[in-house]
C-alpha cells in the first residue's frame, strides 16, 4: 500500500472582497499551512488574508489538512 503526502490544501477566502473562493496554495516546506496569503488583483494590487484556526481533515489519520479558512486582512497596493 502506498501512501501520498498532500502538497497543496484549498484556502477557504471567508470574508473581504473574495468572500466565498477558493484557491489552491502550497504548504509550507516545514508542512504547515501558510500563515498568511497574497492574493493578486488588478494593476498591482493584491489582497492579504490572513490563516484562521478553522482547518478540515479529507483523510483520516492525516496531519495535514485539506482545507484552511483566511480572514481578510488588508489591500496592498505595492
Amino acid at each position: 500500500m502506498s501512501t501520498s503526502v498532500a502538497t497543496h490544501y484549498t484556502a477557504k477566502l471567508v470574508d473581504g472582497p473574495l468572500e466565498g473562493k477558493t484557491i489552491s496554495v502550497e504548504f509550507l516546506d516545514s508542512g504547515e499551512p501558510k500563515p498568511s496569503i497574497g492574493i493578486p488583483a488588478a494593476g498591482s494590487k493584491s489582497y492579504i488574508y490572513a490563516r484562521t484556526s478553522d482547518v478540515e481533515f479529507d483523510r483520516e489519520g492525516s496531519d495535514r489538512p485539506s482545507a484552511v479558512a483566511y480572514r481578510f486582512r488588508e489591500a496592498s497596493f505595492a
